[in-house]
Order: C-alpha cells, then structure tokens, then sequence
C-alpha cells in the first residue's frame, strides 16, 4: 500500500514539474510551482520526512511563487511606465 501511495505521488511531481516547465506564462507557472510545492510536500511527508514536507510547504508552495508574482507584477508596471512615455 505505501509502495503505492509513493508512486502516486512521484507520478504527480513528475506530472506537475512538466506542466510548469511548458507553460510560457510567468503567473501560471508560479502558480504551477505553488502546486509543485504542495506535491512535494506530501511526497515528502509519504517518504517520512514531514519536518521537510512542512519546510517545503512553507516556503516552495507559498513563498516562492508569491515572490515570483510580485517580480512579474512589478515588470509589468515599469513596461507600462515606459510604455506611457515616463
């Protein structure tokens, strides 16, 4: 049954990497990376490894991608600025 669940899971990292690495968009991959952090996170947890599950959880599924938002937000404002003539 475990040997099962691990596989589930590795499947669903390996599925959710490649969906984040072919998508062109920088918010949906952000978002995909979000989604990469929770499935890593569980994978972890199902290999017993839950105090890097909760790290990885914290900081690959929640602040990385919040990060990578705000960075894509801000370009996309100084492009307009310049855009507008300023």
């Amino acid at each position: 049954m475990a040997d099962a669940v691990i596989v589930v899971a590795l499947l669903l990292v390996a599925a959710s990497a490649t969906v984040a690495v072919v998508t062109r968009d920088p918010v949906r991959q952000a978002l995909v990376l979000a989604v990469l952090g929770v499935v890593l996170a569980v994978l972890f947890t199902v290999l017993q490894a839950p105090d890097v599950g909760l790290s990885q959880l914290a900081v690959g599924s929640a602040l990385t991608p919040l990060l990578l938002m705000l960075t894509v937000r801000k370009v996309r404002r100084r492009g307009q600025e310049k855009g507008r003539g300023r």
